[in-house]
């Protein structure tokens, strides 16, 4: 991943998603979906805009199919907002990086 992208698994992610102490977006995507490629860049802008803040971080489903049956992942991208180990925002398709950060301040607050 790049930068300050994390890399969320089926192993780590109720201990790095669902038990964290910041809102935490997470970037559902699969290396073959151009629609995830598309948005990639903004996803890596907010991770460094948001460093200690927020956590951001990136899952490939067909790698960790696990955690994506449990949130119903049905199409990708998929973007999710969890706050306090629950989901309080989504966005599903190629949105703009202003509708995506929108979506993480409110998580925030701000």
């Amino acid at each position: 991943m790049a930068g300050n992208v994390l890399e969320f698994g089926d192993n780590n992610f109720d201990a790095e998603v669902l038990k964290a102490e910041v809102p935490v977006l997470v970037d559902f995507w699969a290396p073959w979906c151009a629609p995830c490629r598309i948005i990639a860049p903004a996803v890596e802008e907010l991770a460094t805009q948001y460093t200690g803040r927020a956590k951001v971080g990136k899952i490939n489903i067909d790698e960790h199919q696990g955690v994506a049956q449990r949130f119903n992942i049905m199409s990708i991208p998929t973007l999710l907002v969890f706050k306090g180990g629950q989901a309080v925002g989504q966005i599903v398709g190629a949105a703009p990086k202003p509708q995506l950060e929108a979506l993480l301040k409110k998580a925030l607050g701000a």
